[in-house]
């Protein structure tokens, strides 16, 4: 048997939130037939049914992100499960969108959900699939970053993504992590958020033609030069500019 965990804040307003994405892998794979409706037990919503002959037990907790190990450790007490019968699948900061990386324990990396899970079932030794979403740059940021919603342009390799993680669960179940991971990166490769990689040099401003300075460029031609008819000072500069 295998418990799988998906991490996320319940109710509308926090649906379409980066910190939902592990609500939104396992709806996913909840649209499966195999699967029963969601039903409420262990203070979650939970679906059970198959994967690859083997029974499996989808949980969303409703406890908020910071409580998410109250439900896992009740589902896992319940169900009599070893750590390494339980997946949790989350958002990663500390990965590019769209990319994805299955571990076995390890730290928290700051995620409150998952150190939550670490104090109830009390220890590390389960898979994490880690949804990568991107990091805002600046720590003061990441709060209001992962309580967001997704931009409109992220659908282009949003679905794409939720939609490979629950094609090929099937090796995910089958404690296949290393082909899990290959085939989701090959259903998703064409489908890569469009980055800043060579953006800076398309936008550059093109440099002045070859053999003038900038400052040369920018002063422009000299203004033609008015010389005098007559006098001492029109026979110098006559002389100074090569006129008869």
């Amino acid at each position: 048997m295998l418990l799988i965990a998906g991490l996320g804040n319940p109710g509308s307003r926090y649906a379409g939130n980066r910190h939902n994405i592990g609500f939104m892998a396992l709806d996913e794979i909840a649209r499966d037939p195999a699967f029963s409706p969601w039903s409420k037990k262990f203070s979650a919503e939970i679906s059970e049914g198959q994967i690859g002959g083997e029974k499996v037990v989808l949980i969303k907790p409703q406890t908020f992100m910071n409580e998410s190990g109250r439900s896992v450790g009740d589902a896992a007490r319940f169900f009599k499960l070893e750590p390494s019968q339980i997946v949790v699948i989350h958002d990663e900061l500390d990965l590019p969108p769209g990319k994805l990386r299955v571990k076995t324990g390890g730290g928290n990396g700051g995620h409150n959900g998952l150190r939550s899970i670490d104090a109830h079932l009390g220890t590390k030794d389960y898979r994490r699939v880690r949804m990568g979403i991107g990091h805002p740059g600046n720590k003061d940021a990441v709060s209001p970053y992962v309580l967001g919603d997704f931009a409109k342009v992220d659908r282009e390799w949003l679905e794409p993504f939720i939609e490979a993680v629950a094609r090929h669960v099937d090796s995910l179940a089958k404690g296949e992590d290393a082909v899990f991971m290959n085939k989701v990166s090959l259903s998703t490769s064409s489908n890569e958020p469009s980055g800043a990689k060579g953006a800076a040099s398309a936008s550059k401003p093109a440099g002045p033609p070859k053999g003038r300075s900038h400052i040369r460029q920018a002063r422009g031609a000299p203004p033609p030069v008015k010389v005098p008819d007559k006098g001492p000072m029109a026979d110098m500069l006559k002389r100074l500019f090569g006129k008869d």
